[in-house]
């Protein structure tokens, strides 16, 4: 003989359990902001810069009369190039990720689902929560594929300064003693 209260028992703690497979894909999603939150600022920077190097591209110093041998138009357009490469790049990396954020929400509507129990929705579940960890980890390596462009930027441009500073005081005129 059975009690009616133990199938309601059963029944709370079915539900309870869903609601906590539910919550790792509200975990992940926490990251996935986190995470889209950084991308969009670096973006941000990367697009002032490029703001900033159009900018002086457009005053169209003279090759020769540039103040800061790091400004000419040669190594300005170097800079514009591989900033609107960045920005590709980041982009990429927000939309990976925006679509992993979604997968997984589509994960956690799957595991409600599946209280149904349909074996066809466990199907769903490994695709929407396998797909959207492949997004994420792409968004991740086209955010260090961003930080690469990067850091091979900055040593372009520090070799080139100081090329360019060398050629500048080259040529500049000598002062008499």
């Amino acid at each position: 003989m059975t009690l009616p209260f133990l199938s309601e028992i059963d029944n709370i703690d079915s539900a309870a359990h869903i609601i906590q497979m539910a919550l790792t894909p509200v975990f992940m999603l926490s990251g996935i902001g986190t995470l889209i939150n950084i991308f969009n600022t670096r973006l941000a920077r990367v697009s002032d810069h490029l703001n900033t190097v159009n900018r002086l591209l457009a005053e169209q110093p003279d090759q020769n009369d540039s103040a800061n041998p790091y400004d000419t138009p040669d190594q300005l357009k170097i800079r514009q190039k591989r900033l609107s490469r960045r920005i590709v790049v980041l982009d990429l990396a927000i939309i990976l990720n925006g679509l992993g954020g979604a997968l997984t929400c589509g994960a956690a509507i799957a595991l409600f689902v599946s209280s149904l129990r349909d074996n066809m929705t466990s199907l769903w579940l490994f695709a929407l929560f396998g797909t959207a960890l492949t997004c994420t980890a792409a968004s991740l390596l086209t955010f260090l594929a961003d930080t690469l462009l990067s850091w091979h930027g900055l040593r372009h441009d520090r070799r080139a300064s100081l090329l360019n500073a060398l050629l500048w005081t080259a040529n500049s005129p000598k002062s008499h003693r």
